[in-house]
């Protein structure tokens, strides 16, 4: 049987959390895991439509992609689940449903500074925010609680994608998860 497990990656807009979820993605399908990455922005799209930006309604689009990440991983699926998350109240309630059901959980930091972020502004939404037309952006106007004790933290400007998405695919490897 193959494990499941959620690899959830957590921090600022545009720090590469999804861009080292789909290299992971390609390195999981590679060794022949099942993977799904489960992109925030998809999510939002999808399954939490009508959702806005306020604490309350990033809590519900957060607990909406913990409880399908748990279900792919506790289906053997390997759940890759890039989003922002800001609140550890939020991230927490996903590890401890995790933990109820002896599903594998992984919380990785992608710690990577706002000044990087707002450089790199993937989305243009620092340019938005800088420029008034934007209020609420994750780390700038809005808070961040950053992981206290992730079970990874990678500094995506520090490494390239590829050895950002090999340091996950240690730590999987290490937890008995591949």
């Amino acid at each position: 049987m193959t494990t499941g497990a959620t690899v959830w990656l957590t921090g600022l807009p545009s720090a590469g959390k999804t861009t080292i979820a789909h290299e992971l993605a390609g390195l999981l399908r590679a060794d022949g895991h099942r993977v799904e990455v489960l992109d925030g922005d998809e999510i939002r799209e999808f399954i939490s439509a009508g959702l806005g930006f306020s604490r309350e309604d990033r809590h519900t689009n957060v607990q909406r992609i913990g409880f399908v990440a748990e279900l792919l991983a506790r289906n053997g699926v390997k759940a890759l689940v890039p989003v922002i998350a800001p609140y550890a109240d939020s991230r927490d309630a996903v590890r401890g449903r995790h933990e109820a059901n002896a599903t594998p959980y992984l919380e990785i930091h992608v710690a990577t500074p706002v000044e990087v972020c707002s450089e790199r502004d993937v989305k243009g939404l620092y340019a938005k925010q800088a420029a008034g037309e934007l209020t609420g952006l994750t780390g700038v106007d809005d808070p961040y609680e950053q992981p206290e004790k992730p079970d990874l933290r990678i500094e995506s400007q520090n490494q390239t994608v590829q050895e950002s998405a090999a340091a996950v695919h240690a730590l999987l490897s290490e937890r008995s998860l591949l």
